[in-house]
């Protein structure tokens, strides 16, 4: 772990656009917040996430792995492990998942120390298989007026731990999932920042 008197190491971990993390980077710098991201960490080397995190600078490794139906408990435990290594090795303070698809193994090595930023207003539209259009579509057929989005800390469960912040945007009647989708995602650039922001003032 870093020295208090030096920036919050990040370690990011992305599944495939990698938009979240730049824009984590980009907001951080541009702030002047005490946070860096000293890894970020990916599984596919075809993601789009490689060129964008290539373009702005972003230390990277791809950890190969099998899809997630693909992982008995063994081969998790062991992806599990090799993401341990290069959290480790980069001296990660707190994990970002940003926009990551996968379970997040917390133990007690991460616990307090790893935070998740989700597309909806949890504890609503939440859980296993509520990700990117799958959550605003739901919200869409629940006729609800407002959406947005939470950063949480992560436990075992997927979107279940206590939540940090939360920002919110209104449901436009007209709405499709991808036109609500950019409209979270214009919260979530402001709302991840804000946890990392805050949380690096209260070390």
């Amino acid at each position: 772990m870093s020295d208090r008197g030096e920036p919050l190491r990040l370690g990011v971990l992305v599944s495939r656009g990698g938009r979240t993390a730049v824009n984590l980077a980009e907001q951080l710098r541009r702030a002047g917040t005490p946070a860096v991201i000293a890894i970020a960490i990916l599984h596919d080397p075809a993601a789009p996430a490689v060129e964008r995190l290539l373009a702005a600078g972003i230390p990277f490794e791809v950890v190969p792995a099998a899809p997630p139906r693909d992982l008995g408990e063994a081969e998790r435990d062991d992806l599990s492990d090799r993401i341990d290594a290069r959290l480790l090795a980069a001296r990660v303070d707190l994990v970002c998942l940003c926009g990551y698809l996968r379970h997040f193994r917390v133990g007690a090595r991460w616990r307090g120390r790893a935070i998740n930023i989700h597309p909806a207003l949890l504890p609503e539209f939440g859980g296993k298989g509520f990700h990117g259009l799958h959550v605003h579509r739901a919200v869409l057929a629940a006729g609800r007026r407002e959406s947005g989005c939470s950063v949480h800390w992560v436990d075992e469960l997927y979107d279940h731990g206590e939540v940090i912040l939360q920002r919110r945007c209104p449901v436009e009647p007209d709405d499709t999932p991808e036109s609500l989708a950019a409209r979270v995602f214009a919260e979530e650039c402001l709302a991840l920042p804000e946890a990392v922001a805050a949380i690096a003032a209260a070390r």
